[in-house]
């Protein structure tokens, strides 16, 4: 298990992503990447990017017990972060954004987990 400590929760996006170079500092085979090899819009301002492909990976808010499987879509280019989850990730989770207070609230079995961050941080 690898924790990511810089995933941006984007509610206006449709998109999982998650970087190549991040698989690659997780340890994860690239082999595991399927194909895919479409071009969307809308990411690299501008411009058009090409998809490695997607790779099904399980996602943990707080311990094992809160788990989902989610279908991330593997890009090669460089981004400031190491994933961005979006609406889908969110609907899975029932996660709860508080943008005031950085703050985004789980439901869990063993009572809500809040995950924070701080003004600094998101700068």
């Amino acid at each position: 298990m690898k924790r990511l400590t810089k995933v941006l929760m984007d509610r206006g996006s449709s998109l999982n992503i998650i970087y190549v170079k991040t698989l690659d500092a997780m340890g994860i085979d690239r082999s595991r990447i399927q194909p895919l090899g479409v071009p969307f819009h809308g990411i690299v301002p501008g411009k058009q990017a090409i998809l490695l492909g997607q790779i099904d990976l399980p996602l943990t808010f707080g311990d094992p017990t809160n788990y989902r499987m989610e279908t991330l879509l593997v890009v090669g280019f460089h981004g400031s972060y190491h994933a961005i989850l979006g609406r889908p990730c969110y609907v899975k989770f029932m996660a709860v954004p508080n943008y005031t207070y950085l703050k985004l609230k789980i439901p869990s079995l063993h009572g809500v987990i809040t995950v924070s961050s701080s003004f600094n941080h998101a700068y």
